[in-house]
């Protein structure tokens, strides 16, 4: 009788620790432009990534995910709704374009189920005094950066809560001050997941570094993992590029933390984190010698294969982004998915995680069988039967391992098509070889466009919205002069 209720102990035990909990919290951490090939576990020599690394050994890493669009606020908008570009509201990358008041994001639908809702870092999906700040889109707390051109500077005069200033000492924009604005981003998360730990969360990190201005406090822990760095001694790399390595370096540390803190609040097992980037990365610091970049973000380190394009375009080089799950006891460790999925898929996968509704215009697919297994979910996995981009004058759809593209509008643009299976850097056009792939491709492209509804600004002025973009450089005189040549240089390029 004793061996018996050891063994129903023990199975007991497992059963509870593989049980799918009903309400998992969930930790969306999303870099701005960390790009496929700047992590140190996909091969990169020069960037410093250890926990990344070990997160990615623990977790299940995808090498096929990307982006819905290769900029930063359209993309951000098919996240947190999920609806793909030809659907969504925000399609320009002009930082204030906003969701409409209707619109319901993951925090709404987690918000429903009992969900704390925090975001925290860069907004971009409608400026202050619009409908589409984050407190109307089911976020109980948004701390950070509304508009994409305040979230340049890490030294603004002031970052916002629910639509109001919250001042940082010492502060004036630019390039420099006393308060490093994301050191104070990381606190407030940190202390949302404290005061939620008893109640499930969603605390969404849509971090700004790497992007911006390559700018970080020489008292940052992170710089001590290149002292021994020949190239950082290197007079003829830029200091820029020095900087941005050592940014992304500072967001391994805090994932650390994160995880760190989660086991110490008995939370790990009861939470899911997904670990990304938000775009393709660009091909920054060029030169001669690096004409991909010094960091080659689009270069394989392994093979010299490169993604062909880079942020903006609706090449690979714009839509592939590292994506990494990790949930210890749910989600398998150690081991990389191939299965081809885009950021509209993320609203139903954690809705289907953690039991919330799926609304009925989504154009994702919930990934979570891929994830926790088909019985967990409750379903097999799904597949798209094409994937749909369009961004700019740039239209692509991918079809299993093709790839089409339209570049331009008018008579003039042809659509392109790439066998990805065998030609991944897209340099050979089989449009001709293949005429009834393509037309199929060119169909559904005509059937998933509607045109844009974006939202509104309920402030006409725009003066919140507008102050928030000096604040990029600051209000004193001089700054105010420097933001000014900028417009005008804008404007002459124009």
């Amino acid at each position: 009788m004793k061996k018996i209720l050891t063994n129903f102990a023990i199975i007991f035990f497992f059963s509870t620790l593989w049980a799918k909990p009903d309400k998992p919290n969930i930790i969306y951490l999303m870099c701005d432009e960390l790009a496929y090939y700047e992590l140190s576990h996909m091969g990169n020599m020069k960037i410093k990534t250890p926990n990344i690394d070990r997160f990615a050994r623990e977790g299940l890493r995808f090498t096929n995910a990307l982006a819905a669009s290769p900029v930063c606020g359209p993309l951000r908008c098919n996240l947190l709704t999920g609806k793909h570009a030809g659907h969504s509201s925000v399609r320009v990358n002009d930082g204030g374009t906003p969701l409409r008041a209707d619109e319901v994001t993951i925090a709404t639908l987690l918000k429903e189920r009992g969900y704390a809702t925090g975001g925290f870092g860069k907004w971009g999906c409608g400026g202050r005094g619009s409908t589409g700040v984050p407190e109307k889109h089911g976020f109980d707390e948004f701390f950070g950066y509304y508009d994409q051109v305040h979230a340049h500077t890490f030294y603004p005069p002031y970052l916002i809560r629910n639509s109001k200033e919250v001042p940082l000492v010492g502060n004036d924009g630019g390039r420099s001050g006393k308060t490093y604005s994301h050191y104070r981003i990381f606190e407030e998360a940190i202390t949302f997941i404290k005061n939620n730990k008893k109640k499930p969360f969603f605390c969404y990190l849509p971090f700004t570094p790497p992007h911006g201005m390559f700018d970080i406090p020489m008292e940052e822990p992170a710089w001590k993992l290149y002292e021994k760095e020949a190239w950082m001694k290197d007079p003829n790399v830029s200091q820029d590029a020095k900087n941005y390595a050592v940014m992304i370096s500072m967001v391994d540390r805090q994932l650390g933390e994160i995880i760190d803190l989660l086991k110490k609040l008995g939370l790990e097992e009861l939470t899911a984190i997904f670990f990304t980037g938000d775009n393709g990365g660009q091909d920054r610091f060029k030169s001669q010698e690096y004409p991909r970049g010094y960091f080659g973000p689009n270069v394989c380190p392994n093979t010299g294969m490169e993604f062909r394009g880079e942020k903006g375009d609706l090449y690979e080089g714009g839509l592939r982004i590292p994506f990494i799950v990790r949930w210890p006891g749910h989600v398998s460790s150690a081991k990389a998915s191939d299965l081809v999925f885009y950021q509209p898929d993320v609203l139903p996968t954690i809705s289907n995680l953690c039991g919330a509704r799926i609304p009925s215009d989504t154009d994702g697919l919930s990934i979570a069988p891929t994830l926790i297994g088909a019985e967990m979910a409750g379903h097999s996995q799904k597949l798209h039967k094409m994937l749909y981009w369009e961004y700019s004058s740039q239209v692509a759809v991918r079809y299993n391992q093709w790839k089409a593209i339209k570049t331009g509008k008018g008579k003039k643009a042809k659509w392109v098509l790439y066998d990805l299976e065998t030609d991944l850097s897209e340099t050979k056009d089989l449009a001709k070889e293949q005429p009834a792939i393509l037309s199929k491709m060119v169909e559904f492209a005509l059937k998933s466009h509607q045109p844009a509804r974006p939202g509104t600004f309920t402030e006409p002025s725009r003066t919140k919205h507008n102050r928030d973009r000096q604040a990029k450089y600051g209000f004193s005189a001089k700054a105010t002069q420097i933001n000014n040549t900028s417009q005008k240089l804008k404007s002459n390029k124009r």
